[in-house]
Order: C-alpha cells, then structure tokens, then sequence
C-alpha cells in the first residue's frame, strides 16, 4: 500500500475519524519534511480560524501541536509544540471550547487554571514553563487530542446531551461514506499511519 506523506496533501479530519482516538507516538528526529508538515499545519489553523492544532488532526500519529493564541496569522507567538507533557494542574476554570475537527460544535469544559507544561521546539530546545489562562487552556485541550481524548469527552455533567445530535450527525455522515467506499475503513485508516511513525517515532 502506498501512502501519501506530501505535507501540502495534509487536511483536518473530522470526527468520528479513528485517528482522532489514536494516541500519538513520541517524536525523535525532525527533518525539513517535519517542518514543512508544521508550515502546513499553520496553513491550515489559520485557514480554519483555530488557535490550536494537533498533529492527529491532520490524520498524523505524531506528539506534535501548534500553537497561536490570537488565531490570526503575523500576530501573537507562533508555538510549535513536540512530546508534550502536562503536570502540576492548579485550580479550575470553565470556559466554552470547540474543535476544528468537530466545526460549530460548543460546549463547556471545565480545565486546571494552571499547568506546568514541558515540551520541545523544532530546534530541540526544551520548554519549560507554568502557563495560565486561555494558553493553558489550548495546551490542555491540545495534549488530549494527542491521547485520542476529544473536548467532547469532558463536557460539562449534563450539558453533553445538548449536543447528540450534532455529534450523531458527524458519525452518520462519516459511516455512510465509509459504507460507499468514499471513505476507507477504520482499518485501512489506520493501517496508514506506519509510515509516518517509522520516519519519525
């Protein structure tokens, strides 16, 4: 099987793709095709109004995410985010989120107001920081996506049967496809990202 590893391939998937419940693979090497993923990446979370983007969203089962939070291109910190590990949650905040990967879908989550964050940048620098707010927010909400964990899953007690019909709507639409053949199986989807993971994992 021949799999597409061109970065301008790269689009977001929606759910209920099976690789948005992939739990991506560490990352130990970065090359200019990495790099160019990450541009693509960028490309794509502007295009799409997000502040936040993981790798498994752009069907990659790598530890990767992007970062700005103002959500518009040549303004904030551009972050680009690799292997992330998330400790010391401090006090409780609830704040509306959505997905890129779930369009006009919202709902409260209630997230650790702070966090210590550690990572490493494309350089191999590592990071390593106590974040806040909003930032500590789309980190959160980005790590779990790495761990196949969708915002979805941490709504607000009762506050999720709001939202059935639209999440039942994307599953219908996705099974329906799979159905015609105009979408693979979860299987072959899966199968697919080998290729990635023996470059980089």
């Amino acid at each position: 099987m021949t799999v597409d590893t061109n970065p301008s391939s790269l689009s977001i998937i929606t759910y209920p793709h099976p690789t948005l419940r992939y739990k991506a693979k560490p990352i130990r090497r970065v090359d200019a095709e990495l790099k160019a993923v990450v541009a693509r990446m960028f490309e794509l979370m502007y295009a799409h109004r997000g502040v936040g983007l993981a790798a498994t969203q752009v069907n990659l089962p790598l530890r990767l995410f992007i970062v700005n939070s103002t959500g518009h291109q040549g303004e904030g910190v551009e972050r680009v985010l690799l292997n992330p590990v998330i400790s010391r949650p401090r006090g409780n905040e609830e704040a509306e989120e959505g997905c890129l990967s779930l369009p006009n879908v919202h709902g409260n989550v209630i997230r650790a107001k702070t966090i210590r964050f550690n990572a490493f940048d494309l350089n191999g620098q590592e990071i390593d920081e106590e974040i806040s707010g909003f930032e500590a927010r789309i980190m959160q909400h980005e790590t779990d996506h790495l761990d196949g964990t969708l915002f979805i899953d941490r709504l607000k007690e009762g506050s999720e049967s709001e939202l059935l019909g639209d999440i039942d709507a994307f599953e219908t639409d996705f099974r329906s496809k799979q159905r015609t053949a105009a979408i693979a199986s979860d299987e072959q989807l899966l199968s697919e990202l080998a290729a990635w993971e023996e470059r980089y994992c």
